[in-house]
């Protein structure tokens, strides 16, 4: 992924969006953060891959995303769909069960969003979850199943599946849910890997790399502010052989 160092598209809320792409850069990347309708569906066409991220969802973002996600398409561009606040809200819910129906790669998001987007009551609070991302298995790998993606439910513990295997990982530090844009930011990693990797190993890949930026940055940090920037330093300096090594998975 850094050798290619793709452009990944992001339509994403304003209060995430400068640290998804300060993250993006650091990991290799590089952001394009274009959400209007007059520019968005042409401008994701010299993109590499998309990112729809239904964070703080403004009226023009809302108009743009379908037209863009078409646009992407059409031009072979592959795109990862965070469904943020998925449940509770009445104008995100039905346009993010509707953009699972445009086939994304992968998509991303907590146990709540999943649940919801399965089609249970994920009785999420605003964009915090109410049940554990073990406790929505069954949920993610269903909703993989139909939608022909992968899936990945950000928590204590990390679920990743395809709809027949299930991956989990125990890595990361609690600090990463003191920090505005961090699961954000991971379906923005999930994006840009995405580019050069097969969904399912893109996102093992994504979070590997975030747990491990995250367990680094805590131990360098003094409180959420210092490990904000630390695991932006985190994730340009975590190689390859890191990953190998730190990342512990969990197979079900």
């Amino acid at each position: 992924m850094r050798v290619k160092a793709p452009l990944v598209h992001c339509l994403t809320g304003a209060v995430s969006a400068p640290f998804v792409a300060d993250g993006l850069l650091a990991a290799g990347a590089r952001p394009l953060m274009t959400a209007t309708i007059g520019e968005a569906p042409t401008l994701v066409r010299g993109a590499d891959a998309l990112l729809v991220n239904l964070a703080a969802l403004g009226e023009e973002t809302a108009a743009a995303i379908l037209p863009t996600v078409a646009a992407a398409r059409d031009g072979g561009r592959p795109w990862v769909l965070d469904p943020a606040v998925v449940g509770p809200t009445p104008v995100r819910t039905p346009l993010a069960r509707n953009l699972v129906r445009h086939h994304p790669g992968a998509i991303r998001g907590n146990a709540s969003e999943i649940r919801a987007l399965a089609g249970a009551d994920g009785g999420a609070r605003g964009a915090d979850t109410t049940c554990s991302s073990r406790a929505v298995i069954d949920d993610a790998a269903r909703l993989a199943h139909d939608a022909r993606c992968v899936v990945v439910v950000s928590g204590e513990l990390d679920v990743i599946t395809d709809g027949h295997r299930v991956i989990g990982s125990t890595g990361g530090d609690a600090r990463l849910t003191q920090v505005t844009g961090t699961g954000c930011l991971l379906s923005a990693l999930v994006t840009a890997f995405i580019t050069v990797a097969t969904p399912l190993d893109a996102a093992l890949t994504a979070v590997a790399l975030m747990s491990s930026a995250a367990e680094d940055a805590a131990r360098k940090s003094a409180g959420p502010g210092s490990f904000k920037v630390e695991l932006l330093d985190a994730l340009d300096r975590i190689g390859p052989t890191h990953l190998e090594v730190s990342t512990r998975w969990c197979s079900g």
